[in-house]
C-alpha cells in the first residue's frame, strides 16, 4: 500500500506531526518483492523505517519512506538445548519477547519493553541490561531495494557493533529487513549482573525467566516515560567508549563516576550520568526537555519541533564536552535538515 502526503505522527515515537511525500507499507515478503522489482517507480530518496522509536524528524520528508508491517512468529527448529524462532519485521518487539518468555525460551528477557519492531533489532543492535541483539540473532532475511531479490545474512555478515550493524553503514537503505531468526535457549543461563536487576527479581519471589522479564519491565517503567503519553525515543545518546587511562583519570577527579569494562578493551561510561552531572535532568526549553527521572531521555512536551529537540541535544553535547572532554554520539537518527 502506498500513501501520499501522509502524516508521520504515528510513525515516530516523538509524536512529531510532519508529513512524507510517500509512505510504502509492506505487509508480506511477496509484496515487498513485487514493489521493489518496480523500484524505478519509487520517488527518491528512499528511507527504510521501523517502529520510529529511534528517529528524530526535523521537517517533512521529501521522498519515500518504506515501513514493514510483516507479522508472524514461527518456531523454525527445535533442538534439545535451543530453538530457532523467527518473527516478521513488523512484529512488535516487546510482544515478541513476551511470547518467547512465556514459552520458556531464554535470551530475550533482558531486552523487555524496548519500543519498536523486530525488524529494527538487527539494524540498531538493540541492547539493555548486559544483552545485545547480536547475542541471539541467528540470521536476517532481507529484500534488496534495488531489484527485489531476497537474501539472508548470517550473524557475522551483519557486522554488529555497539548500537550498530551493516544495515546502518554500507547497507543503509539498500535492504528491507523482512524476517529475523533468533537462537534461543530452552535451558537459559540468566544474566543478572547488571544494574539493579537482582534486587528487583528478589522482590518478585526468585530467579526464573519470567521474573527476569518482569523485573526489567518494572525497572524500565519506573525510569522511562511511555512514548504513548510523553513523546520520546528512549536513550538519545550512546554510552561513550574511552581508553582505560582516560577513564582512570576521570575516576580520580569524579569518584562516583560509573563505568564498565567493554569487550573491545575500552571502558564504557554511562552517558546518562554525564548528562546529569551537567545539570540537565528535568530541564525544559519550551516544549523540548529532559526527563525528570532519566537524563538520557529527551522528551517532547506536546508541541516541540524536531529542530528544537535537536538544538537541545546539541546544547547537552556541548556541555558534556566542556565538562568532561567527551563527545557524546546520538543514538537517535536525525532525518532532515538541521
Amino acid at each position: 500500500m502506498i500513501y501520499k502526503n501522509i502524516s508521520l505522527k504515528k510513525y515516530n515515537t516523538f509524536g512529531l506531526d510532519y508529513k512524507a511525500d510517500n509512505l510504502i507499507s509492506i505487509k508480506t515478503e511477496e509484496e515487498a518483492i513485487s514493489i521493489l522489482k518496480e523500484n524505478r517507480k519509487i520517488d527518491q530518496p528512499l528511507f527504510v523505517i521501523g517502529g520510529g522509536s529511534n528517529l528524530l524528524f526535523t521537517g517533512d520528508y521529501k521522498g519515500t519512506l518504506m515501513h514493514s508491517e510483516i507479522e508472524g512468529i514461527t518456531i523454525e527448529e527445535e533442538h534439545p538445548e535451543y530453538v530457532i524462532v523467527s518473527a516478521g519485521s513488523g512484529v512488535n518487539w516487546d510482544k515478541f519477547v513476551e511470547r518467547c518468555v512465556n514459552n520458556g525460551f531464554g535470551g530475550l528477557e533482558n531486552l523487555s519493553l524496548i519500543p519498536g519492531s523486530v525488524g529494527a533489532s538487527p539494524v540498531q543492535n538493540i541492547g539493555a541490561y548486559g544483552i545485545e541483539a547480536k547475542d541471539i540473532i541467528e540470521k536476517v532475511r532481507v529484500v534488496s531495494v534495488s531489484d527485489g531479490s531476497v537474501s539472508e545474512l548470517t550473524n557475522n555478515e551483519c557486522r554488529f557493533g555497539y548500537r550498530n550493524s551493516i544495515f546502518k553503514e554500507e547497507f543503509k537503505n539498500r535492504f528491507l529487513v523482512i524476517r529475523v531468526y533468533f537462537r534461543l535457549s530452552t535451558n537459559p543461563i540468566l544474566k543478572l549482573d547488571y544494574g539493579s536487576l537482582t534486587d528487583e527479581i528478589s522482590k518478585l519471589g526468585g530467579v526464573n525467566i519470567r521474573n527476569v522479564r518482569q523485573a526489567v519491565v518494572n525497572i524500565r517503567r519506573s525510569k522511562l516515560p511511555d512514548p504513548e503519553i510523553l513523546g520520546n525515543a528512549g536513550s538519545f545518546f550512546k554510552n561513550p567508549l574511552v581508553d582505560k587511562d582516560f577513564a582512570n583519570a576521570l575516576r580520580e577527579q569524579y569518584h562516583g563516576i560509573p563505568f564498565y569494562d567493554d569487550p573491545s578493551g575500552k571502558i564504557k561510561l554511562a552517558a546518562g550520568w554525564l548528562v546529569d552531572q551537567c545539570g540537565w535532568k528535568g530541564k525544559r526549553i519550551g516544549d523540548a526537555g529532559i526527563h525528570e527521572k532519566q537524563a538520557l531521555v529527551l522528551v517532547n512536551y506536546n508541541n516541540a519541533t524536531g529542530k528544537e529537540i535537536f538544538d537541545l541535544s546539541e546544547k547537552i553535547r556541548q556541555s558534556v564536552s566542556d565538562k568532561f572532554g567527551i563527545e557524546l554520539e546520538r543514538e537517535v537518527e536525525v532525518i532532515g535538515s538541521i
